[in-house]
């Protein structure tokens, strides 16, 4: 079995290519490196089972031979990110998507697109279920990456209703864990890097927001059961366990124990969500799927990924 994964060299991408190997399959792997680093895959090189291409999907894509699956998991996909580069940014999440599903089609492949939970926007329900069809600002900062990922999102389903094409939708929330880039603007790498430097963990507002944190080895775990499951329509993948941004912000100085860290407040920026959590019943139901990774062990685990990086 054959899987193409795109932005192959990013944090979600690489450790989903990790497990596919081991799984058996042959991988082939996408990315143009405008957020990812060879240096995530650098231990698959050297493999024959695994192959590289450096490549924007946003321009024609062609893959060779057969293919059984695509997971596109190419975005820029912070907030530092789609700032920086907002039509890259729109651009691979439509016409990055279009071409992809273009070359599924044609391969007779089953296709997993990488949603997100900011389809959800700035949530007036909580916690956020599949049917919940958000709140978003579409002209604001934020909107390059919110409506790429819902355009993905109704692509996909146009493709699955128009032409038949085998298609799932993964909305995931707040993943963390060893391979992030540690100046990519979200909170977890924000905070650990901030701690083990002695600077202020910088907190927005009076902290009062919440995330929900997921271990990327249980996210990649829901991916791999829903790829392989028979549901087409979105479906959340995340931790539920809620907590405020100043709490996280604690048991980050508590965990790196550096004294000179500090706080640092900064006021709110635009349409920043001041609720995150995920209702992850339907994962639960449709492929038996729960987080087992707790918050302190998956922080134990990546830890000292951020010591080398930023040491």
């Amino acid at each position: 079995m054959k899987v193409l994964i795109t932005g192959a060299a990013g944090f979600l991408g690489s450790h989903l290519s990790d497990r596919f190997l081991a799984e058996g399959y042959e991988v082939i792997g996408m990315d143009n490196l405008i957020t990812g680093s060879m240096d995530n895959i650098a231990h698959l090189m050297p493999r024959k089972d695994f192959t590289f291409y450096h490549h924007d999907v946003s321009k024609f894509v062609h893959v060779p031979g057969e293919l059984d699956y695509i997971l596109h998991f190419a975005s820029p996909a912070s907030p530092i990110d789609y700032l920086k580069m907002p039509i890259q940014t729109l651009k691979v999440g439509s016409l990055g998507t279009h071409n992809l599903l273009g070359l599924a089609r044609a391969k007779r492949a089953r296709m997993l697109i990488a949603s997100t939970s900011e389809v959800y926007g700035d949530p007036l329900v909580h916690p956020q279920r599949e049917d919940y069809w958000g709140n978003v600002n579409p002209v604001g900062p934020r909107g390059v990456y919110d409506e790429a990922k819902r355009f993905q999102e109704a692509m996909t389903m146009a493709y699955h209703t128009y032409h038949g094409l085998e298609t799932r939708i993964v909305r995931i929330f707040n993943t963390y864990g060893p391979r992030m880039r540690i100046n990519d603007g979200r909170v977890l790498p924000a905070f650990i890097s901030q701690a083990i430097r002695g600077e202020g963990l910088t907190v927005f507002g009076d902290g009062s927001q919440t995330r929900s944190f997921c271990y990327v080895d249980d996210l990649v775990e829901g991916i791999y059961r829903l790829l392989l499951s028979d549901y087409a329509q979105p479906v959340n993948i995340g931790n539920s366990e809620e907590i405020t941004i100043l709490e996280f912000a604690n048991e980050i100085l508590s965990l790196v124990g550096n004294p000179k860290a500090h706080l640092d407040r900064r006021p709110l920026p635009v349409d920043d969500p001041k609720k995150r959590r995920p209702d992850t019943t339907l994962a639960e139901e449709l492929l038996g799927w729960k987080p087992k990774v707790s918050r302190a062990e998956g922080l134990a685990k990546t830890l000292p990924y951020f010591r080398e990086k930023v040491g």
